[in-house]
């Protein structure tokens, strides 16, 4: 959290949360109402101060306000930051991958040392060339096979996602 945030909430410690106005598309792209943030430098503020409550409700500490973010999918979204390089969408490189996921609809998450993911879905195409097996059989064996891992792909219904990796979608 930057130290000017940390700065405000001390100054004013109770200023009522915010709802509703700011939320993450599912290519990683902070957006409020009037559409998506494009300023590269607030969108590397709101992405320094994102982070989650003890309820698995993810938000942005802007000063002392705490706005919440409505998810479009994950709280992290995952780009091909090079070929074979894994970075979330406020810019943290991805060490290891732990787990992976394919839902009904075809979208891999993936799970790593900063939790579950969606992956873009412009870097699809290149993910499915790691991914080994029978995509065509819903109940085919596929695995993930990237930089020297072999990780089992499991199938998971997008409904069920928030509450098997504890996170709220759409806080109110």
């Amino acid at each position: 959290m930057d130290e000017a945030v940390r700065q405000a909430l001390a100054r004013w410690p109770d200023v009522p949360h915010c709802f509703g106005w700011l939320s993450l598309s599912r290519r990683g792209e902070w957006c409020v109402p009037d559409g998506p943030i494009r300023h590269p430098g607030l969108a590397a503020f709101i992405g320094r101060n994102y982070e989650a409550d003890a309820d698995g409700r993810w938000y942005f500490q802007n000063g002392p306000q705490r706005v919440f973010v409505s998810l479009a999918y994950t709280p992290r979204i995952l780009r091909l930051a090079a070929p074979e390089q894994l970075q979330t969408h406020t810019g943290q490189p991805v060490d290891t991958l732990s787990e992976a996921w394919l839902d009904e609809e075809g979208s891999l998450l993936l799970g790593s040392e900063h939790g579950i993911a969606l992956l873009d879905d412009r870097d699809l195409a290149a993910m499915a060339a790691h991914l080994v097996g029978d995509l065509e059989q819903p109940d085919g064996p596929v695995e993930l096979h990237w930089n020297g891992q072999h990780l089992p792909v499991g199938r998971i219904a997008r409904a069920d996602v928030p509450a098997r990796f504890g996170f709220v979608g759409q806080p109110a």
